[in-house]
């Protein structure tokens, strides 16, 4: 039921990330610095859960795990996200201690795919139950990187630092809504929250768009 409408969006929202991916992994590019690989990495995790979902809701895919297998990589993509903005709090963090964690991060993800192909069950032995659980863990790393990017933003005042935590805030009440849908299966709580998603995705894609074209204009 509403299979071409969840594609659809879901679709978009894969994309959204892809070319959010693109306009994050710049700074990666012209430094060098591992620490700016977490926001692509978040965000890109993303997209690709968000395709896998397309994927399952298709004709295009017979893969029982698909469904599995995107909740996994969108937890990954939510602590990907948090780790981020835990090692941004302070530029006097260790370079050493956040390569390491990423190295960690990096490594267990790999063990975790690898696990999920070879034997999916063993990650979520019910799918409901992890349904739940990834959301409400997405809904606490969203809340979290809300409150980090508001003190941000208090610390310097700008319309521009303004739009990250509210596109944040999005995302966490979608996360909230899907939440809600795994719980008593609403469909006015699901495509809510869908649509959420879409509205916090586009502000950092119009927030990446306005910072891309002032860089440009600068340079």
């Amino acid at each position: 039921m509403y299979d071409v409408e969840r594609i659809t969006i879901e679709i978009a929202s894969a994309i959204a990330c892809f070319i959010l991916v693109r306009f994050m992994i710049k700074p990666f590019r012209l430094t060098g610095e591992t620490r700016y690989l977490g926001l692509p990495l978040g965000f890109g995790f993303l997209g690709i859960s968000y395709a896998f979902s397309a994927l399952s809701y298709s004709q295009l895919s017979d893969l029982a795990n698909m469904l599995d297998m995107q909740l996994f990589i969108r937890a990954f993509a939510s602590l990907f996200l948090v780790v981020t903005y835990y090692f941004s709090k302070s530029a006097k963090k260790p370079r050493l201690l956040w390569n390491t964690t990423l190295g960690i991060l990096a490594a267990i993800f790999t063990v975790l795919i690898i696990l999920g192909i070879i034997a999916p069950q063993s990650l979520w032995p019910d799918y409901r139950l992890a349904h739940i659980f990834v959301r409400g863990f997405g809904l606490i790393c969203f809340v979290y990187i809300s409150i980090h990017s508001l003190k941000s933003h208090a610390e310097k005042s700008d319309p521009t630092t303004l739009m990250i935590p509210l596109g944040y805030i999005l995302l966490g009440i979608g996360q909230y809504s899907a939440l809600i849908f795994a719980v008593d299966r609403s469909f006015f709580a699901l495509f809510g929250g869908l649509a959420l998603r879409l509205a916090g995705l586009a502000i950092f894609l119009f927030v990446s768009f306005r910072t891309f074209y002032n860089s440009e204009k600068g340079e």
